[in-house]
């Protein structure tokens, strides 16, 4: 089963503008091909099925525990969509006239249907609007393919992210990039050292693929000097703790990162609060008549008390 908390992974600044490009480009971290939600579906079937759970527990805690991070990266990336298609928060437009086209030009933006269908939020497609679709999902039973298949994932998702760093030069976008780039690096490195401890192949040493020097990129400097290069997380109250089979036991970060061990940790990472975006009444978000529903909500609240 999963447990979810109502936070995300990292914080996220906020918007100074409204940018749906923008927004279009973070998409394809989510439903393309090398997006979240491949590497979360491909994970998350690969422990649905696999065999042999008890014999080979160290390989299951990993690819279930960094199934439940996957989650978390679908959010985060989401809520930047949604954040960089909103814009900075503010108060909602109660009387603003319809008549007078005020989504005028949402009719120029690359991803239209993201506003058109979706209200401006995220959806699972690519940065053209394309359906993520289940043939991006690997899962042959075969344990040394499988982790073969995500190390490939995680290397072409790194190249993903940096070349969608590279278009944006809005904070919100390129916050999640940066942290999605740390720990991804944090996924491949897992699933080398996987594949080290299953084949004797020092496949670390053609690590990072692509080779991305994250001490490049500015945005990632704070997770790096906070360690997340380092530690791999169980991502529940008490299971997983098989992971520091492969993770740790005097296992080095990669070169070029800050030096250090790497670390299991027990549980999920703090997180960071969720923003509270404004609805917009002319775009019928959350819907008519939104203050209604508002003191319906504290009524509700109250009872709850």
């Amino acid at each position: 089963m999963f447990l979810r908390v109502d936070r995300l992974l990292a914080d996220i600044p906020a918007p100074k503008d409204a940018d749906p490009n923008a927004a279009a480009a973070l998409q394809e971290l989510l439903g393309g091909k090398y997006g979240e939600m491949s590497t979360l579906n491909n994970y998350m079937f690969q422990s649905f099925n696999f065999r042999n759970k008890k014999k080979l527990r160290p390989f299951y805690s990993t690819v279930a525990s960094i199934t439940a991070e996957e989650v978390g990266h679908v959010e985060m990336v989401s809520n930047g969509v949604a954040m960089l298609a909103n814009g900075p928060d503010g108060d909602e437009e109660d009387d603003a006239d319809i008549s007078e086209a005020p989504f005028e030009d949402m009719t120029d933006i690359r991803l239209a249907s993201s506003f058109l269908s979706g209200g401006g939020g995220a959806m699972p497609v690519d940065s053209d609007g394309r359906p993520w679709n289940g043939t991006f999902v690997t899962s042959s039973g075969n344990l040394i393919m499988d982790t073969l298949f995500n190390f490939h994932l995680e290397c072409g998702a790194r190249l993903h992210k940096l070349r969608v760093y590279e278009t944006l030069t809005e904070p919100t976008g390129r916050e999640v990039c940066a942290y999605l780039l740390v720990r991804g690096s944090v996924h491949a490195h897992a699933y080398a050292l996987a594949l080290k401890k299953l084949t004797g192949a020092s496949i670390e040493k053609v690590l990072p693929v692509p080779n991305i020097n994250l001490d490049r990129i500015p945005e990632c400097q704070k997770f790096l000097n906070e360690g997340e290069h380092r530690r791999l997380y169980t991502n529940s109250p008490s299971d997983y703790q098989e992971i520091a089979g492969l993770w740790g036991k005097g296992e080095m970060a990669l070169p070029g990162d800050p030096p250090g061990e790497l670390e299991v940790i027990e549980g999920a990472p703090e997180g960071a609060k969720i923003a509270d975006m404004t609805g917009t009444a002319s775009a019928f978000t959350p819907d008519y008549a939104p203050q209604e529903m508002f003191e319906i909500a504290k009524k509700l609240y109250k009872m709850s008390r």
